[in-house]
């Protein structure tokens, strides 16, 4: 397992009674800001509940960051708020279900109050990678920024509400509308 830029290695047997509050440095977030291919985080916070639940340990709560982006269209950096509820379901390595083969594919589905499972092993799981990965999941690689539109204008890339339709094809539909 790779170590994690924001390790926060929870103790199994001492599980936290009080919320566990994760607020990166700025070390940390350098690094996920290098890792997830954005140009800074400048705050990231998390709190979570941890509670068992027969074999597993269930973590849920409140990922905030505040992320600068490059907007896909323009390139221009612009800030984002993320604010994204958490849940994860720890468990013993092993005790998740076997991977389905190929030949024999199941489509399962899955409702929005399903969790992520994590499986860890020893005594101990890394709640800072699991914030971490949601962190990245809530990024968006497409998002675009207050000067889209400018951008687009100016290379003439327009909708396609915007764009006529022209030819032999589109002046007969054309013909077939106004009938």
């Amino acid at each position: 397992m790779t170590k994690s830029e924001i390790a926060r290695p929870i103790k199994v047997r001492q599980l936290p009674g009080a919320p566990v509050i994760i607020d990166a440095s700025e070390a940390e977030r350098e690094a996920l800001a290098r890792r997830f291919g954005i140009t800074s985080i400048e705050k990231l916070h998390a709190e979570i509940t941890l509670d068992k639940e027969s074999k597993a340990i269930v973590a849920t709560g409140r990922l905030s960051a505040r992320i600068t982006q490059n907007c896909a269209i323009s390139g221009e950096d612009f800030a984002v708020e993320v604010d994204e509820p958490l849940m994860f379901r720890f468990v013993e390595e092993g005790s998740l279900a076997a991977p389905v083969e190929e030949d024999d594919e199941i489509e399962i589905e899955l409702s929005p109050d399903d969790c992520d499972e994590i499986e860890y092993s020893g005594d101990s799981f890394d709640l800072g990678e699991a914030v971490a990965q949601s962190l990245g999941l809530a990024i968006d690689p497409y998002a675009e920024g207050p000067g889209a539109d400018e951008a687009r204008r100016k290379a003439g890339i327009t909708s396609d509400e915007e764009q006529a339709p022209s030819g032999p094809l589109a002046e007969a539909l054309a013909a077939l509308k106004k009938d």
